[in-house]
C-alpha cells in the first residue's frame, strides 16, 4: 500500500496562492521540473478536487503545455500514466483517461484508493488536502518552498492543525526554492 503525499508549492509565509488567486510566483525552473518529475515517477494515483483536476487535465488535453520542453513532455507522460481520482459533488463527469469520480472525500474512499494503488498517491490542491489532513489520512507532507512572501491567499495548511512531523528530505534548487519532505507521525 502506497503513502498519501500532500505535495504543494508554498510561499515562505505559508500560502499556495496570493489573495487574487495567482501562483505564478511558484513557476518552477527546468531543474525543479526535472526533480519533481523524478518524484512523480513513484506516484501511481493522483487525488484531486474539482479545481485542481480542471487545472491538471491540460497535461493530457492541451499539447501546447509541453511544446518545446523535453522536461514538461516527460512530466506529462508520467502524469498521463497514473490513475486519477477526482472528488467533487458538482462535477458532472471526468474527461481524462485513467480517471474516476468520487463524490466525497472520506477515510474509506482514501483507504480504497490506497488499497488499489500500485505505488504512492498524491493529494494536490489546498482545499482537498486540508480536508485530508483533518481526516488524518496524509502520510507525508512535501512542501516546495518558494522564495517569496505573498501576505495572504489560500493557506497551505489548515488553521488549528497540530501534527508531529519528521524531516526526511531537504533539497535546494539554484532558483532559491527548497523542497522539504516530512513524514506525519
Amino acid at each position: 500500500m502506497g503513502r498519501l503525499i500532500y505535495s504543494v508549492a508554498s510561499s515562505l509565509d505559508g500560502y499556495n496562492t496570493d489573495e487574487s488567486g495567482d501562483y505564478s510566483w511558484a513557476e518552477p525552473t527546468t531543474e525543479v521540473i526535472s526533480a519533481l518529475t523524478d518524484d512523480a515517477s513513484s506516484v501511481s494515483t493522483y487525488l484531486y478536487g474539482r479545481r485542481m483536476y480542471n487545472a491538471m487535465a491540460g497535461w493530457e488535453t492541451d499539447p501546447s503545455l509541453t511544446a518545446g520542453s523535453a522536461e514538461l513532455a516527460r512530466f506529462a507522460a508520467v502524469w498521463q500514466a497514473a490513475e486519477k481520482v477526482v472528488f467533487s459533488r458538482t462535477l458532472p463527469d471526468v474527461w481524462t483517461t485513467r480517471t474516476r469520480l468520487e463524490r466525497e472525500l472520506t477515510v474509506a474512499t482514501v483507504q480504497a484508493a490506497k488499497d488499489q494503488a500500485a505505488g504512492d498517491l498524491t493529494i494536490e490542491g489546498t482545499t482537498i488536502a486540508r480536508s485530508a489532513l483533518h481526516l488524518g489520512v496524509v502520510d507525508v507532507i512535501e512542501l516546495l518552498v518558494c522564495p517569496v512572501i505573498v501576505g495572504g491567499g489560500s493557506r497551505v495548511l489548515p488553521e488549528g492543525l497540530q501534527a508531529s512531523l519528521t524531516l526526511t528530505r531537504q533539497r535546494r534548487f539554484s532558483n532559491g526554492m527548497v523542497q522539504l519532505t516530512y513524514t506525519c507521525a
